[in-house]
């Protein structure tokens, strides 16, 4: 008997995997770029990977902030960005940050893999495959989804307001920004910050109905990575934009190993040889319609200045602003948004961008 009870859990362990329509049948399905399951009666997400060894961009942000212009977790905050990549070894799926910070632009694969095994690189997360359809992979991703994101306990505590911890017993998925889009997949969670041990902050007590407690919403977004037609442009300082930077291990010894790039959308002319044209695909900005009035009307004419300089350079209504349609959701990475932001007290505005580094 002895025996039998050392071999059954062995047994278990070579046990096929169930599909993913048997594993799912009691869920609802979100279907898009990364498709999702919602297991309602167990409060779970569960994650569809078919993209193993595929780059893509990892994106988290704060759509429900703290309303303090000092501790600076304002609404809208975009968090890191991160190329990541799903990669299989068993029945356990790693999602691995490359370290592109070092890079070998080099057509050597030697040269470009001497760099990449220099530096290390991060793997964010580690799933369990629970069932598996042909090369599709069932993963349990609530734990990845509900953590704290966005570091708030980290900028918190930094900011001498208290030590804040997740409280698991006061957070949830918050259902009606988790979505699915054809090339964005996004999640949203209700996270509660708890503090036992230590009186709050004056910036959170200012702001926080319940000091004890503050409960934010955290964004976690994969976004599909576009085509490789991009023509990345040289940062010069004197050009006014902001550079992204990265050091190229087979650069010259004669030249610079840190290259700069600005961050800049992609423009191109319907007809490129014409010294006046229409874009294929204008950049247009779009308003919150929560920005009240006559602050709104003011935001649409200053925002829309910036067409002269795109008409100058040669275009035609290149650059436009409207007012964010009440049927558009914001979440779609197709559109580019202009938030309003309320603060307790006064503060500064400033942009952010998601981008393809």
């Amino acid at each position: 008997m002895f025996s039998l009870a050392l071999f059954i859990p062995f047994l278990a362990i070579g046990q096929k995997l169930p599909s993913i329509e048997e594993k799912t049948r009691d869920t609802k399905k979100y279907e898009g770029y990364l498709s999702f399951y919602w297991d309602e009666n167990n409060g779970k997400i569960l994650l569809e990977i078919n993209r193993l060894d595929t780059e893509l961009l990892y994106v988290t942000s704060l759509p429900a902030g703290l309303g303090s212009n000092d501790i600076g977790l304002d609404r809208g905050l975009l968090g890191d960005q991160a190329v990541v990549k799903f990669v299989k070894t068993g029945r356990k799926i790693l999602l691995i940050q490359p370290n592109y910070n070092y890079r070998a632009i080099t057509n050597d694969p030697s040269e470009r893999r001497a760099v990449e095994q220099s530096f290390a690189q991060s793997a964010l997360w580690g799933f369990t495959v629970e069932a598996e359809t042909g090369d599709h992979y069932l993963v349990d991703a609530t734990d990845f989804i509900m953590r704290d994101a966005m570091k708030v306990s980290n900028q918190l505590r930094s900011s001498q307001q208290g030590n804040y911890i997740v409280d698991k017993s006061r957070s949830a998925l918050y259902l009606p920004r988790t979505k699915n889009f054809p090339l964005n997949t996004e999640f949203e969670t209700t996270v509660t910050f708890t503090n036992n041990n230590g009186e709050a902050g004056n910036y959170v007590q200012s702001v926080t109905p319940a000091p004890e407690a503050i409960t934010l919403r955290i964004h976690q977004s994969f976004v599909q990575l576009p085509d490789n037609n991009y023509k990345p442009r040289v940062f010069d300082p004197r050009s006014g934009y902001f550079p992204i930077s990265y050091y190229d291990y087979s650069t010259p010894v004669s030249e610079p190993i840190e290259k700069f790039f600005i961050v800049r959308h992609r423009l191109q002319k319907k007809d490129p040889t014409a010294a006046r044209s229409e874009a294929v695909k204008p950049i247009i900005y779009y308003l919150d319609n929560g920005t009240p009035e006559p602050i709104r009307s003011a935001l649409l004419e200053g925002a829309s200045w910036w067409n002269q300089a795109f008409e100058a350079a040669g275009y035609i209504n290149a650059f436009q602003v409207k007012v964010l349609p009440e049927d558009a959701d914001p979440m779609d990475v197709r559109y580019n948004v202009i938030n309003w932001v309320h603060r307790s007290t006064r503060g500064w505005s400033y942009g952010a961008s998601v981008t393809d580094p």
